[in-house]
């Protein structure tokens, strides 16, 4: 992850760097595999309430199953917001462009979440598509994980040292091929990310 990468890439210039790079990586993996592990639940862009729409099944299953919930902005509504917190988990986010305003003054318009020995990055807008992920990068040079929303399509990859996460939306899909959602297994420094698909 983010700090494994600075060991590595900072180290690697002498023989005894780089053993010492090794050693490192060594003691990370055994504390990774005794670490616990915290299940996240991600969301992003649910514009609650409209209408009849509400969170698929699925996805209250997995938000109220999870340690954390984590959401990348647009809510909508603080009641919304008050209804995700009634679920049991800790709720953390950022507010969306959508937001009514009680939330843009109750959320940060970016954040930095820590878990375990992960930072996770938070913010709605990330910008246009070309170069999004080195912007994101740079942003938040210090985690090993970026979250945003606002396009309502999902994105899973690795860019460099990060994961640049975007949920996708479970209630308005636009663009995306399927109503979607994250689960991300944290283990120590080690992140797992599993895109669910809800409809």
């Amino acid at each position: 992850m983010w700090a494994a990468a600075r060991i590595a890439s900072g180290s690697s210039s002498t023989p005894n760097g780089t053993a010492a790079a090794r050693r490192a990586s060594r003691a990370r993996s055994k504390r990774d595999r005794t670490a616990a592990l915290t299940r996240l639940a991600v969301i992003s862009d649910t514009h609650l309430p409209r209408g009849a729409r509400a969170l698929p099944d699925k996805c209250l299953r997995l938000l109220g199953a999870s340690d954390l919930i984590l959401h990348g902005g647009d809510f909508v509504t603080a009641e919304f917001l008050r209804e995700l917190r009634a679920l049991g988990p800790p709720v953390e986010g950022v507010y969306g462009n959508m937001d009514e305003p009680s939330l843009k003054e109750s959320l940060p318009h970016e954040r930095v979440v820590e878990v375990g020995d992960v930072r996770i990055g938070m913010v709605h807008i990330a910008g246009p598509r070309a170069g999004r992920e080195a912007r994101l990068a740079a942003r938040f040079p210090e985690c090993g994980v970026v979250i945003y929303g606002h396009t309502h399509v999902p994105q899973v990859e690795r860019f460099q040292h990060l994961w640049v996460l975007n949920p996708g939306s479970p209630t308005e899909r636009r663009s995306a091929p399927s109503h979607a959602m994250l689960m991300l297994n944290v283990r120590g420094t080690r992140v797992t990310p599993e895109l669910v698909t809800l409809s």
